[in-house]
């Protein structure tokens, strides 16, 4: 890949505002915009300091663009590692359109997506994890988020990778040395040293791994189901969580008849909630598609928060439900609700919880239109969202956790192979699959499709 020429992008966010920063980069933009720029005080553009600014007029056929402020960055001294000029210009969108169209007659071409930062990690400014999180830092909507990006773009996850692949990298050698001796009987790698090392390496990769699932949720929210029958106060416990009345609240069945979704933030952690229609047989066809919805979101859900009315619902009805739900991967919160209401019914609260899946260990009771009961809900949700977590290094993408689960694979079979007496030839080759799929984390190891795949996610101008 050539990624020499010089480009330009807005890389402030489209439509107007008091200011727009129009960002080229490139072997040589500072001699592509001097034709359209005049200093106010006469300055040769030519003779310009990296990290200063200069003030003078965006010019084109001797016609003013507008009044501008040009920044400069020189070679190695910028984001990208190229020569970089930033141009804040007034927010007009005729006026960024119009330099951009006049920047692009003069040998210059409009930036692909991620380009900047794709730059910045092929001149070798950061590794691969550290410009992935310049990503996540700009799409960051909590303190935890920001938090985690900010370490990875620091080089914290870069750090805890680098002396797991070396020291898998050293035996390799080793190893690989022992081949080129073999006809001299030599061992220069330590059998029960490697196997103590692949042992150490295995427990920070799985501590790494475990640590996905409250990264996950930091980053991409998770996603709770509020289900149950007709009535049983879904809507109300929705706009109890919410603070506000997103969903309608009626004493008529059916009422919800598609999915309403919103999200809140609880202790750094982004919960997406789901209400959803009610769970009953119905003939009308609108209500049943309803049903299905719900059915849907319940099967995407990580979190089922199930409310029964004890006066509206039988024993069986509560456990049939949640036995059709019961997921190895959804944590069921068993909720009823309106105990502000006196109770006529015969079923035990202690009959349903003692026939309930292992995985419902409590009936939190509650009535969803009393505040007070909200910070039951939601520390029964962050409990159930707490993992063992690395305070330094948490993984959030998916990309990495799968690397690392490659990595850990290419471990168990090193651990067989020599509990198993093979030869260092072949213990070698899943070695170097471990060190590779490590490395691609990082972008040691890396191919033009996948960091197509990775840039293009990127906003154009970052």
């Amino acid at each position: 890949m050539d990624f020499k020429d010089d480009i330009v992008a807005i890389s402030t966010p489209s439509g107007m505002g008091a200011i727009s920063v129009i960002r080229l980069t490139g072997d040589s933009p500072l001699k592509k915009v001097e034709p359209f720029f005049k200093s106010k005080k006469g300055t040769s553009l030519s003779n310009i300091k990296s990290h200063t600014l200069m003030y003078g007029d965006f010019i084109y056929n001797d016609q003013i663009i507008d009044e501008v402020v040009l920044s400069y960055f020189a070679k190695d001294k910028s984001f990208t590692g190229q020569e970089t000029i930033e141009i804040s210009c007034h927010g007009s969108t005729y006026i960024q359109k119009t330099i951009i169209e006049k920047l692009l007659t003069n040998n210059i071409r409009l930036a692909k997506p991620g380009e900047f930062t794709m730059r910045a990690f092929l001149n070798g400014k950061f590794d691969l994890t550290q410009a992935e999180a310049v990503s996540d830092l700009i799409y960051s909507d909590s303190a935890s988020m920001h938090k985690i990006a900010l370490n990875q773009m620091r080089g914290g996850f870069q750090n805890d990778l680098k002396n797991l692949r070396d020291e898998l990298l050293h035996f390799t050698s080793m190893i690989e040395l022992e081949l080129d001796f073999s006809e001299e009987d030599v061992e220069f790698a330590n059998k029960k040293e490697l196997m103590s090392l692949i042992e150490k390496v295995k427990l920070k990769i799985q501590d790494l791994k475990s640590s996905f699932k409250y990264g996950n949720a930091i980053k991409n929210g998770v996603p709770v189901a509020i289900a149950g029958k007709p009535n049983s106060g879904k809507s109300s416990l929705l706009n109890l969580l919410l603070n506000e009345e997103k969903a309608i609240v009626s004493n008529i069945p059916g009422t919800t008849r598609d999915a309403i979704e919103d999200t809140i933030i609880l202790d750094g952690i982004k919960f997406r909630f789901v209400d959803t229609a009610g769970l009953r047989n119905t003939d009308d066809e609108i209500e049943s598609k309803g049903i299905e919805i719900t059915k849907d979101k319940i099967s995407k859900a990580s979190v089922l928060i199930y409310l029964f009315d004890i006066n509206d619902s039988s024993e069986s009805e509560i456990l049939n439900d949640l036995n059709d739900f019961s997921r190895n991967d959804l944590s069921i919160i068993l909720v009823r609700n309106k105990i502000d209401l006196k109770n006529e019914s015969s079923t035990e609260i202690k009959s349903i919880l003692e026939k309930c899946d292992d995985k419902v260990n409590d009936i939190l009771e509650i009535s969803a239109i009393q505040k007070k009961y909200l910070d039951v809900i939601k520390n029964k949700l962050l409990d159930l969202n707490k993992v063992s977590k690395n305070e330094d290094t948490i993984v959030t993408n998916l990309r990495h956790f799968n690397s690392l689960s490659n990595a850990e694979s290419a471990l168990i079979e090193i651990e067989r192979g020599i509990n198993e007496g093979l030869s260092g030839d072949l213990l070698s080759i899943d070695l170097r699959k471990a060190i590779d799929s490590i490395g691609e984390i990082t972008g040691q190891i890396t191919n033009d499709e996948m960091l197509g795949n990775i840039f293009s996610n990127f906003c154009i101008g970052k």
